[in-house]
């Protein structure tokens, strides 16, 4: 699993990359990943982009859940990046797309999280 952290637009917003098979040995990278950025002062809102990644499992799911309370009780928000896929059907099996919120492509969450 590859994962890479940047700004967003504006100092409140980061975008975590994550690409490749996150499942329970990459998991445990990505959620600390994520709990390093949201622990940065100010930041609030939160992109996580999984266009490159080629399989998730359970664990990858709870680490994503586990980012969006931490992200609500911040009083911010997270956007997902998951392109049209058989991954993204996972989602949709589980309900999390009802939870989450998708995006097609990166440019489209940043502009979400400039509204």
């Amino acid at each position: 699993m590859v994962a890479m952290t940047e700004s967003g637009h504006d100092l409140g917003c980061r975008l975590v990359v994550a690409g490749g098979e996150i499942d329970l040995h990459t998991a445990p990278h990505l959620r600390a990943q994520i709990h390093e950025v949201l622990a940065e002062p100010g930041v609030t809102q939160l992109v996580i982009d999984l266009t490159d990644a080629t399989f998730l499992d359970s664990s990858a799911l709870g680490v994503l859940v586990g980012a969006l309370k931490r992200v609500k009780e911040a009083g911010g928000r997270l956007d997902i990046v998951l392109p049209t896929s058989p991954l993204r059907r996972i989602f949709e099996i589980t309900a999390l797309d009802r939870v989450l919120v998708l995006h097609e492509t990166r440019a489209e969450a940043l502009e979400r999280i400039s509204d």
